[in-house]
């Protein structure tokens, strides 16, 4: 892995690099993916249908799209019991973390009678997207589908693509009737988007999508925002640590690795005060690749997207974590507590050496959809409030909109809408 002195003209060189892996940088697919929603959005099932049978090989009808209880017993047959329980005590974390995230709709009322509020519901019908193949990740369904449920949603659809057979990954199918799915299609890529989106003769529209997904997924949804709200436009997993010398070089070395087996495009970065810890690691990554499955891809991982800087100073890093914004940021220091309070800018951050980032992958609770690309600046890790809508409550008495009349009035005027104060000022024109 190659090892940078932390400088301006480095970190600016990283930012640029790692913003090319940005999904908004794929513009030579957006014919495609424009032209499969259009076409499900005139033709319905038709195109869903064709498109089905042309990329996931499987022939579906609309006898044959909504998976059935029957195939869903089937896949609890095809897992252990030992990993359903194990995905049964995840969503149970889940759902405890994200209760505490529920707010409840208020009311202010005031002496002259007016009232003013808030009233927050659930959205009546959320849509999920679920990745099929060997990017089926039962994980993901957990935390897509609990905060909708934990937030009243009565009604969740699933869309994942079939195999060629017509069978949908048993994980992804026993993680959707543990975590409360209504009802799953077998239907994937761009085309289960526009299906979601805009709704056909089998599958319903939906108020929001969730879920990740391909670049095509990512230009779908991108496409169809403002039809429908969505999660956001998530780029390839990435992680920084963020050590000073006390860090253990072996953990950090795994910690690294675990997102870069993703996909060639994933992100590993080390920011370090310790030139000794930086070597160590670098040392450390190279005996784990000697033996990790999925080593082809780390390799291409890193020299993509794998560095390790040595920072001067420990405020030269925390400026750099700033900076990058990560998805994932590790705090591996004497005492990462305080480090942490400089810390302005990350989707989840992770402190000590025994909070590695699979433990929130996987377990603990908080959601692991985070904001990518820099993202982290202005987003949220997906939450109960990305499943609610916010509806002000607004009622003034004759006495209490009196006393404000003439600045309601003046604003309205002087803004050259002379209806909005006339409907004001009718209402007390046999006052003066």
């Amino acid at each position: 892995m190659r090892i940078c002195k932390l400088t301006n003209e480095t970190k600016k060189e990283l930012l640029g690099n790692l913003l090319q892996r940005n999904p908004g940088n794929y513009a030579e697919y957006e014919n495609t993916v424009n032209e499969i929603i259009t076409n499900v959005r005139n033709s319905g099932d038709k195109a869903l249908f064709d498109y089905t049978l042309k990329f996931d090989k499987f022939d579906v009808s609309k006898d044959t799209i909504k998976v059935t209880k029957e195939e869903i017993a089937d896949a609890y047959n095809e897992l252990s019991d030992d990993f359903i329980d194990v995905m049964k005590k995840s969503a149970e974390n889940i759902r405890v973390f994200h209760e505490k995230q529920k707010r409840n709709s208020w009311i202010d009322t005031k002496e002259d009678g007016s009232i003013l509020g808030q009233r927050i519901l659930p959205i009546e019908i959320s849509g999920v997207y679920v990745p099929g193949g060997k990017a089926a990740y039962p994980s993901s369904v957990l935390m897509n589908v609990v905060p909708a449920k934990v937030a009243g949603v009565e009604r969740i659809i699933m869309c994942t693509p079939p195999s060629k057979d017509g069978k949908v990954n048993a994980g992804t199918l026993v993680a959707a009737d543990i975590a409360g799915v209504t009802e799953i299609y077998k239907v994937g890529g761009a085309q289960a988007i526009a299906a979601m989106a805009f709704g056909t003769e089998s599958v319903p529209k939906v108020d929001k999508i969730t879920g990740p997904g391909n670049i095509f997924v990512a230009l779908a949804k991108k496409a169809c925002f403002g039809h429908v709200s969505i999660d956001s436009i998530a780029g390839p997993s990435e992680i920084l640590v963020l050590t000073d010398e006390t860090a253990n070089p072996r953990f950090v070395a795994a910690d690294l690795l675990s997102q870069a087996e993703h996909d060639e495009l994933a992100s590993s970065i080390l920011i370090t005060t310790s030139e000794e810890i930086a070597k160590k690691v670098s040392e450390e990554i190279d005996e784990f690749l000697k033996t990790l499955s999925r080593a082809d891809i780390i390799k291409k991982s890193l020299d993509n997207y794998g560095y390790i800087f040595i920072a001067d100073t420990m405020d030269d890093a925390v400026d750099a974590a700033n900076a990058i914004a990560s998805e994932h940021l590790e705090i591996i220091t004497k005492n990462p507590f305080e480090t942490m309070t400089r810390i302005k800018n990350a989707g989840a951050v992770f402190l000590g050496e025994y909070s590695s980032e699979p433990l929130g992958d996987y377990f603990a609770g908080p959601n692991h959809i985070l904001p990518t690309n820099r993202t982290a600046r202005f987003f949220s890790p997906l939450s109960v409030d990305d499943f609610v809508k916010k509806t002000s409550i607004i009622s003034y008495s004759k006495e209490g909109l009196h006393k404000v009349h003439n600045d309601i009035e003046l604003f309205a005027k002087e803004e050259g809408l002379t209806a909005h104060a006339n409907s004001i000022a009718v209402r007390f024109e046999f006052c003066k």
